[in-house]
């Protein structure tokens, strides 16, 4: 089989696997120790989360704390539950459900416009009362690169607070300037389960999941050393080979344009992350074509919102039609990503998409 749905998530880098081993039973068989505890076995596992700690900072911006979570939804929950009450939450309309189903439930939520390229310019006002501003860096579906920076700026001229799901973003690429910064290991090669809440230093959150108070009074509940454990090495790993990533990406991309040629691309292919690429194709009938290609893993769209029958509201956003947004399929690929699988997968796909024209 060939994998090729790295923003669903990616393969367990064997060095963050190797890390995470030590904290599930260890060579001694000591390694499972609660980090909260204040005996040798649990200082043991809280000296390994802080370890882990520093490795995760090290790709954020400085001056700010990383607060541990069980991934990117949970982190999303605690920086819009937690930054205030009341007021809008403005989001982009191409924003993950987490973030969209969360701005919604807390009170009012103002979409922002999104251009055909896909991208969220800063030329559309904010609501007056606006509290809060998330526009992600890297859409997960179609990979457009968003202008950060500029919403940042707008959001602190606004005397509003700005939060960036760097998921698709966070271990390919330098992580934007925010206020908060919601990631998840499983998309850098890490574990499932775990992920972060960076918050900016003296930005005070309330604490939305009451219990024991760890993980500064934010976050209750028992972490997990061997997930956090490899969370880091997986992080470390992404930080040493950022740049040698990059540019295996880039002639995966390169190659791949070359084999779709006869497929539209999704989104600006300027201001995008390389390792996705959202294809269409009139005519096309993407279930099927999952059918007849079932030994290459690719999506329809957003693995989330897989099986729902609905259109994916980012496509809908740069106006696509229902066909044609059906007619979308997503290839991702990254670091264990061959050329080889590239050109088999690319014969195989277009070959069943002949059939269907």
């Amino acid at each position: 089989m060939i994998y090729l749905d790295y923003q669903a998530t990616t393969p367990l880098a064997p060095e963050a696997r190797d890390a995470m081993l030590r904290w599930l039973d260890g060579p001694d068989g000591l390694g499972f120790g609660n980090p909260h505890s204040p005996h040798k076995m649990g200082r043991q596992a809280a000296a390994a989360i802080e370890l882990a700690r520093d490795r995760v900072a090290a790709l954020f911006p400085p001056g700010g704390t990383v607060i541990f979570t069980s991934g990117a939804t949970e982190a999303i929950n605690l920086a819009i539950r937690g930054s205030g009450k009341g007021g809008t939450v403005s989001v982009s309309a191409l924003e993950h459900a987490a973030v969209l189903d969360t701005a919604r439930h807390v009170g009012k939520c103002h979409e922002l416009n999104v251009a055909k390229d896909g991208q969220c310019n800063t030329k559309q006002d904010l609501p007056a009362d606006t509290r809060l501003v998330a526009v992600m860096q890297v859409n997960n579906e179609i990979g457009t690169i968003q202008p950060t920076i500029d919403w940042h700026r707008k959001a602190k001229e606004a005397n509003a607070l700005y939060l960036c799901d760097a998921v698709q973003a966070y271990g390919k690429m330098e992580v934007t300037a925010a206020d908060m910064i919601a990631i998840s290991a499983h998309k850098f090669h890490g574990p499932k389960g775990v992920g972060a809440l960076w918050i900016r230093n003296g930005l005070d959150l309330e604490e939305v999941q009451t219990g024991g108070g760890q993980e500064n009074g934010l976050r209750a509940g028992t972490l997990s050393p061997a997930l956090i454990a490899g969370m880091g090495a997986a992080a470390m790993l992404a930080k040493e080979q950022m740049a040698a990533d990059a540019d295996h990406v880039a002639q995966l991309w390169l190659r791949a344009r070359e084999l779709f040629c006869d497929w539209e691309v999704n989104g600006s292919e300027d201001a995008r992350y390389l390792g996705n690429l959202s294809l269409r194709r009139k005519g096309v009938d993407v279930g099927r074509l999952m059918s007849d290609c079932r030994q290459i893993m690719f999506s329809a769209g957003s693995a989330c919102a897989s099986g729902s029958g609905r259109p994916s509201h980012v496509l809908k956003a740069l106006g696509l039609s229902d066909n044609q947004a059906k007619s979308t399929i997503r290839l991702g690929f990254g670091r264990y990503t061959t050329m080889d699988d590239i050109e088999t997968a690319a014969q195989a796909i277009n070959a069943a998409a002949a059939e269907q024209l």
